[in-house]
C-alpha cells in the first residue's frame, strides 16, 4: 500500500543538503518512524530510504542535489510523493562487488552480517557511490578487512572506513 500526498523541498540547516518533509498524519499512517520505505518523487524517481525525525511528530527523507537535478526541482518547489515500505533484506541495494568478497570470505561475511542494519547499509552506499568497478571492488576488500581487525561488536563507522 502507498501512501501518497504532496510536499516542499526544504534546506538541511544542520547539513549540507535538502529534505523532504512527511507531516505527522503521513508518519503516524506509515507506522512511525522505524520503517525501510522507498520514496518516489514525481512518479519518475525511486530510491530506497528511511524517516528521520523533525519534531512535532513530522519525519523527513533526505533529498540529494543529484535527485533534484534529476526531477529539475529546487528548494521550495513542491514534490509529489509516494511512499511505500520496502520489503528488501537490506532497505538497500547490495553492490555486486560487495557480495562478490562477502560470498569470497566467510568470517568478513559473518562479521558484516552481525553487524546493525544501518552499518550494513551505510556500507552497501559507501561502496555504491562509487563510479569504478575496479574502486569499489577496493573499498569493499578494505573495507571488509578492517571491519574483520576491530572488536565484534564495537565496530565504529571511523574505524571500519580508515585506509590500511
Amino acid at each position: 500500500m502507498a501512501v501518497d500526498f504532496e510536499t516542499r523541498i526544504h534546506k538541511l540547516e544542520h547539513l549540507a543538503g535538502f529534505y523532504l518533509e512527511i507531516p505527522s498524519d503521513i508518519v503516524q499512517k506509515l507506522g512511525g518512524l522505524n520503517n525501510r520505505l522507498i520514496c518516489t518523487a514525481n512518479q519518475s524517481l525511486s530510491w530506497q530510504c528511511g524517516l528521520a525525525a523533525l519534531g512535532n511528530g513530522s519525519a523527513y527523507i533526505t533529498f540529494a542535489s543529484p535527485k533534484m537535478k534529476k526531477l529539475k526541482v529546487k528548494e521550495g518547489d513542491t514534490v509529489h510523493v509516494s511512499l511505500q515500505h520496502d520489503h528488501s533484506d537490506y532497505g538497500a541495494k547490495m553492490p555486486v562487488e560487495l557480495q562478490e568478497v562477502l560470498d569470497q570470505d566467510d568470517e568478513g561475511n559473518r562479521r558484516f552480517h552481525k553487524m546493525a542494519a544501518g552499518k550494513q547499509r551505510y556500507i552497501m552506499t559507501y561502496i555504491s557511490d562509487i563510479k569504478s568497478g575496479q574502486l569499489r571492488i577496493e573499498r569493499a576488500v578494505r573495507i571488509i578487512e578492517n571491519i574483520k581487525r576491530l572488536t565484534e561488536g564495537k565496530e565504529k563507522f571511523a574505524d571500519f572506513m580508515k585506509v590500511k
